[in-house]
């Protein structure tokens, strides 16, 4: 029975940061917080500039911010107005 040994090249310092920022890139995707992980794949884009997955991601985190910032543009004056109105009703 013989064992077959694989010699795997150490990563260099950037993959390495590459990789740090993807994951939590991609676990700051999973509790909905965009911007931080907006931040996180452009910080891996400086360790490969040009890469097209956390480009990829970047610009992805930017439509589900943009999409939550509607949301609260759509939400925040029906709030106010309901509030406006609850404050009227009980004068």
């Amino acid at each position: 029975m013989s064992s077959h040994e694989v010699q795997e090249e150490p990563l260099s310092h950037e993959e390495l940061k590459y990789r740090e920022h993807t994951q939590r890139g991609a676990d700051f995707i999973k509790i909905d917080l965009f911007r931080s992980a907006r931040e996180e794949f452009k910080a891996a884009l400086q360790y490969k500039p040009g890469d097209k997955f956390a480009t990829e991601k970047a610009i992805e985190c930017q439509g589900f911010i943009n999409r939550d910032r509607k949301k609260v543009l759509i939400l925040v004056p029906i709030v106010l107005a309901i509030i406006t109105l609850v404050i009227l009703f009980n004068l």
